[in-house]
């Protein structure tokens, strides 16, 4: 079966319409063992039929092969040596939308530090009036904003989208800023703070926190204790601290279960959780 050639392959997706129990399982079994290469075949067959029994057994297996390779991808991500964030956040977005292409993404993210740059390259200023101007740039010109109607929406977890309307939840909103940040060679980096999400600007003499969810809003350290304590949670590090891109990702992921949860879809919810744990190790806070 490994070596089918196309016009096999074609023949064995024909299949899906038999109504024998035992013959479709076959068949099923089949094409999920051979994998991704029968998804074109798959796509073409559902185009053809007009049997929506048959079109959804394809739909399934579709996403099936899919969700399989999406696996395989992340872990291979997460394996990597750089662990690129818009990779990580394209991959991520797959899921939802399979075709998705990230030379897409990554023209849409060039634009947008183009439009950015244009606004404060003049401003030679450091530290406090470089984010104001940042911000102003970001929020102002470029109409990026908190989706508080729609805040566990699966779209706030989906870069394309957010990128498309310029709504997202705390750490969409984040990860757009940070990476048009890093561009302009700005020290931005996500830190993983409970129930929310928000950026420090580091360098060695100088640090304060940015709150992309609400307009870029500026604190300080003591602000984020203040937080912490409201909390009654102990006090960590790792509150104060840049986070990396596979925490990034991971927390991404823990709020898309939370939409499939508020809309009572436990099958992605558990499809989601999967890719979670593909992900988590020693160092997963659980944030």
């Amino acid at each position: 079966m490994e070596n089918l050639d196309e016009k096999n392959m074609k023949a064995l997706v024909s299949l899906l319409s038999d109504d024998d129990t035992e013959i479709l399982e076959h068949v099923e079994k089949q094409i999920l063992m051979l994998g991704g290469t029968l998804i074109p075949y798959l796509e073409s067959e559902w185009e053809n039929t007009f049997n929506p029994i048959v079109q959804k057994r394809i739909e399934d297996l579709i996403h099936t092969l899919q969700f399989s390779q999406l696996k395989i991808r992340l872990n291979t991500w997460k394996e990597s040596e750089n662990r690129d964030l818009l990779e990580g956040l394209w991959m991520v977005a797959t899921y939802q939308y399979p075709d998705l292409e990230i030379e897409k993404l990554q023209t849409e993210l060039d634009q947008l530090y183009y439009d950015v740059w244009v606004e404060i390259k003049m401003n030679d200023d450091f530290d406090f009036d470089k984010i104001k101007a940042f911000n102003n740039a970001f929020f102002n010109k470029l109409k990026f904003t908190a989706n508080t109607k729609n805040f566990h929406s699966i779209n706030n977890s989906m870069i394309n989208l957010v990128l498309e309307s310029r709504k997202g939840n705390p750490i969409s909103l984040c990860v757009i800023y940070m990476m048009i940040a890093q561009k302009l060679k700005m020290p931005v980096f996500g830190v993983n703070l409970p129930n929310l999400f928000i950026l420090t600007y580091k360098i060695e003499s100088t640090q304060f926190y940015i709150n992309a969810f609400n307009k870029g809003l500026i604190f300080t350290k003591e602000d984020i204790s203040n937080y912490v304590s409201h909390l009654n949670l102990k006090d960590n590090d790792m509150f104060y601290e840049p986070c990396n891109n596979l925490d990034i990702i991971r927390r991404v992921l823990r709020n898309m279960m939370v939409s499939f949860d508020k809309t009572g879809n436990q099958e992605r919810l558990e499809e989601v959780r999967l890719l979670l744990e593909s992900l988590r190790d020693e160092t997963d806070s659980g944030f």
